[in-house]
């Protein structure tokens, strides 16, 4: 009877790439997260500084003139 021997291979493993997918996921989401954050921080401007302020404008009505 034949005896039959299953030896491993060299080490070549098919990888289905998925790796690759997540680290291109990992690297798109910390771009996202530089242009978000790291930008804005860079420029060095403060958020308060974005909101609008007020300016109140009050006209007085002319009177007639006064004689003092």
């Amino acid at each position: 009877m034949t005896t039959v021997i299953n030896t491993p291979g060299q080490g070549n493993s098919n990888d289905s790439g998925a790796g690759l997918v997540i680290g291109i996921i990992i690297a798109l989401v910390l771009i996202a997260l530089f242009f978000i954050y790291g930008l804005p921080a860079l420029r060095e401007q403060p958020e308060a500084d974005t909101k609008p302020s007020t300016t109140i404008n009050v006209e007085l009505p002319t009177g007639g003139t006064t004689n003092e």
